[in-house]
């Protein structure tokens, strides 16, 4: 073997520039069509054999190519989209190198067929050392790829079984399809059409896609919206945390049209969450990021997964404060569906005069209504025997009613059912008040501060030397939240003031997981950076437990809490904190029809 250097032959080099692009045949798959969608088309029809294993073929009706296009297209860099240093830092298009085609062709047996707009004859070329001949094929271009890693079976034998090689090509193509909604995808296997995707040009129609590539029910549990500023413009659909994945399934991201995968972005959104997803979780997302092409680097990697922002901070900042924004704003009546008022059984028939009832009461009137309402009498004290209670919320159906209604009931001393205009809602009241108490906390701390409140008795709690000497070391961390604390002695804290937001709690059970937290998370520093997690531990200690007994009047102001508290439909551990049963679901369980 000599060990002189010497230059590599033309089919070698493409080969090893085919071990970075070609992959498997989702990579394939991805580099075909990104140059279709450069080529402006607008359908884009895929049809592959054997997972793609035994045969790829793309077609598109865009711009085409000449006859003399064929053979460069199949040479190394050669490319029609970028001509110098400036179309390099500022690329708009999907692919750039010129080292595709050629990658593909070194490993596959390739054909590519094209007729350029206008033009009468298409032309078609198999291999790059072949010559154009004519062909019979419309607008557009066709390119099939037979016999994948034929002519290198080492790496032939790392491919999978047919089915899990064609479930990769077939996420990577649905992840195209979301990318470009002006474009319409077709893809078949083994002659199977699996997914048509028509062209989406308003929310609907892009809904509707969405649906049949991740499912209705992405759909029905996300809030869309749409920001701009500092020169960036986000849009898209974000998953409530309440449909939270068990893996990182169901996140899509695109910059500039381009899917990517960057930790930059992926800090920035799970930092949005942080506050209402539960440990363990994964938001589900489809998110579009719009900059100006020189804002960003796509020559970083060589399947272009990731990207490089040149203000980074500026773009995770602005992610994380949106989305952030989004998730704060998001309101009862975001998450309901939109269902009109149940009807009335045993109503009047239509056209029939309207019986005439007394004004509902008003929300200023619930005490007294809540009084009227609940003020029955049991079997056995003044009633009949069997007579069932009479429940009327106050206004329930009326069409100023809250979003969450007026509570009818609390269940075991855990729940808070209560009626709305779409049917029942059922309330978790510890998790509720738990999220309203945290909110409240992590507001007065970015305020003015949060104010405690003396006990009358303190609180002597016995825990070990370590303990002791972390607690004096973050006595001051503990008193911005409201914690007053001293030693006593070697193994004894003294707790002599508790938030005001927290009247009534156990204070050694508090203590006791604050310091479990100081434990976790050690310095000042670390603590501060993690305060979300301490207020937490804080707002558990300060919310109404389970299997206490609530008034009416109680329920129903924690209702109204809700309803004004930002992320209220998850507690800060990402549990719900309600859930909404239609009177249709209801009407299901009893084979009821309507």
């Amino acid at each position: 073997m000599t060990h002189r250097i010497h230059a590599l032959p033309s089919q070698l080099i493409n080969q090893i520039a085919a071990g970075e692009v070609v992959e498997r045949p989702a990579s394939v798959i991805k580099e075909l069509v990104e140059n279709s969608l450069d080529a402006d088309a607008r359908l884009v029809d895929v049809d592959v054999v054997q997972g793609g294993i035994k045969r790829m073929r793309v077609r598109d009706d865009g711009l085409g190519m000449p006859k003399d296009d064929l053979a460069l297209a199949l040479s190394r860099h050669a490319t029609s989209k970028v001509a110098s240093l400036e179309d390099l830092e500022g690329i708009r298009s999907m692919g750039f190198r010129g080292e595709a085609l050629p990658s593909i062709a070194s490993v596959s047996r390739l054909v590519l067929t094209s007729r350029e707009r206008g033009a009468d004859q298409a032309w078609s070329l198999a291999g790059e050392d072949s010559a154009s001949i004519p062909a019979a094929h419309p607008e557009g271009t066709t390119v099939d790829v037979q016999d994948l890693f034929f002519n290198t079976p080492a790496r032939r034998k790392f491919l999978k079984t047919e089915k899990t090689e064609f479930r990769h090509l077939e996420q990577v193509l649905r992840r195209l399809a979301l990318a470009r909604f002006d474009v319409a995808f077709k893809l078949q296997h083994n002659g199977k059409p699996v997914f048509s995707a028509s062209r989406a040009e308003n929310v609907q129609e892009r809904e509707r896609r969405i649906a049949d590539l991740l499912g209705q029910s992405f759909i029905d549990n996300s809030l869309r919206f749409e920001h701009q500023a500092a020169g960036l413009r986000l849009w898209g659909w974000i998953g409530l945390p309440a449909f939270s994945r068990s893996q990182a399934d169901m996140q899509h991201f695109f910059v500039n049209g381009r899917m990517v995968r960057d930790k930059l972005v992926t800090h920035a959104i799970r930092q949005a969450y942080q506050d209402v997803l539960y440990q363990g979780r994964h938001p589900a997302y489809v998110l579009y990021l719009e900059l100006a092409p020189q804002l960003v680097d796509v020559n970083v990697h060589p399947t272009k997964h990731e990207v490089r922002f040149r203000e980074g901070r500026l773009v995770h900042d602005y992610l994380f404060r949106t989305l952030h924004q989004v998730l704060a704003d998001a309101r009862p009546e975001d998450v309901l569906p939109e269902t009109p008022a149940p009807p009335v059984i045993g109503a009047p028939p239509a056209g029939a005069p309207a019986p005439q009832s007394a004004p509902l009461p008003r929300v200023n009137e619930q005490g007294a209504a809540y009084q009227s309402a609940f003020s029955w009498q049991m079997p056995g004290k003044g009633s009949s025997r069997g007579q069932a209670p009479v429940v009327r919320p106050p206004s329930a159906e009326d069409g100023n009613a809250p979003p969450l209604g007026y509570a009818v009931a609390q269940l075991h001393g855990v729940y808070i059912l209560a009626q709305n205009a779409a049917g029942l809602v059922v309330v978790d009241m510890h998790a509720a008040h738990e999220r309203i108490t945290y909110e409240r906390l992590k507001q007065s701390l970015e305020g003015q501060g949060i104010r405690s409140q003396p006990l009358l008795v303190p609180v002597s709690v016995k825990v070990s030397p370590r303990e002791v000497q972390l607690a004096m070391d973050n006595q001051e961390v503990l008193a911005e939240l409201g914690l007053e604390i001293d030693q006593l002695d070697r193994e004894t804290l003294v707790v002599r003031a508790l938030p005001t937001l927290l009247e009534g709690a156990d204070a050694e059970g508090l203590m006791r997981d604050l310091l479990a937290d100081l434990v976790t998370h050690g310095s000042s520093e670390r603590i501060r950076e993690a305060i979300n997690d301490v207020l937490s531990t804080v707002a558990c200690h300060g919310s109404v437990r389970a299997n206490r007994r609530l008034a009416v009047e109680e329920m129903n102001a924690l209702l109204r809490d809700i309803e004004s508290t930002e992320r209220s439909s998850q507690c800060n551990h990402g549990r719900p904190t309600w859930t909404q049963l239609a009177m249709a679901e209801l009407d299901k369980l009893f084979l009821r029809g309507r």
